[in-house]
């Protein structure tokens, strides 16, 4: 476990520095310069540090270590390789100001908080294909909500007062090296319908592995409920975008709201039982 929480702590402060290298010009009232070849470079070194860390944590000789950071930290990573290449296709640089704090916190969190619990039937294979999809899903839904709370704040910022250039501070100057609202919104959505998609077979293979280890499909539990909430609550968002035109504040409520619940199913009801309660804690 010392060699996962050194590579964490490694990429907390790869991504530490990253990010003060975004925020500097900013807090200097300079422009924000697109990334270059080598800024993707060392992000790319930043999210395979974290990987390293992630596979010394999960993957163990008994079978596979999870805890609520280790969730975190995985949704997290995932979700930086999806912004990875989605940046390929859309220069979103500015996303990082965002993307980059969060995966410094939570890479932090899974040094922090390192002990969790060895999970059940690991050895199977559909529980494995299922964790790994409901891994994916988790992190491109974590990136989509940081992206809708980026959305808020930069709509808030777009409804004030238009201030002189010498009398906006940090926050007011970083949203203004932001992309158009409807560039974030056309992304939000994409990252909407494809964690949309992966969700649903989230849901799909973890009733197969229900079925196979207790002969029920759909156990109500409440990471069972949380999670067939959340993804109802994604499907009810795209259908509103598609028969309503849903757009704006509205999507990002919805937004939040079905991360909100994907976080419940599983991270917060970990963390209560580990850290709150002291439960199921293994080393």
């Amino acid at each position: 476990m010392s060699v996962s929480i050194v590579f964490h702590l490694l990429a907390a402060l790869a991504y530490a520095v990253l990010g003060m290298a975004l925020w500097r010009p900013i807090a200097r009232a300079q422009d924000v310069r697109p990334s270059s070849t080598i800024g993707r470079s060392c992000l790319l070194g930043a999210i395979a540090l974290h990987g390293i860390g992630l596979i010394g944590a999960v993957i163990v000789p008994n079978g596979l270590h999870l805890s609520w950071a280790l969730a975190l930290s995985t949704a997290m990573w995932l979700g930086m390789i999806v912004f990875w290449i989605e940046n390929f296709l859309l220069r979103l640089d500015s996303l990082l100001l965002l993307l980059l704090p969060a995966a410094t916190l939570i890479s932090l969190l899974a040094a922090l908080f390192p002990h969790g619990y060895l999970v059940p039937h690991a050895n199977s294979d559909w529980l494995r294909v299922h964790l790994l999809i409901a891994m994916t899903a988790y992190g491109l839904i974590t990136v989509a909500a940081l992206h809708a709370m980026l959305m808020t704040v930069l709509d808030r910022h777009l409804h004030r007062p238009i201030a002189s250039e010498g009398e906006q501070g940090l926050i007011a100057r970083a949203m203004s090296a932001m992309p158009p609202l409807l560039t974030l919104e056309q992304l939000l959505f994409r990252l909407i319908g494809i964690g949309f998609i992966i969700l649903t077979l989230t849901v799909a293979t973890g009733i197969v592995v229900s079925l196979q280890l207790s002969d029920q499909a759909l156990p109500m539990d409440h990471k069972t409920v949380f999670t067939l909430l959340s993804w109802l609550t994604f499907g009810v968002l795209l259908a509103g975008r598609r028969i309503q035109g849903w757009r704006g504040r509205t999507a990002l409520r919805w937004t939040l709201t079905g991360f909100a619940f994907l976080l419940l199913s599983y991270t917060g009801s970990r963390f209560v039982l580990e850290v709150i309660l002291q439960r199921g804690t293994l080393g």
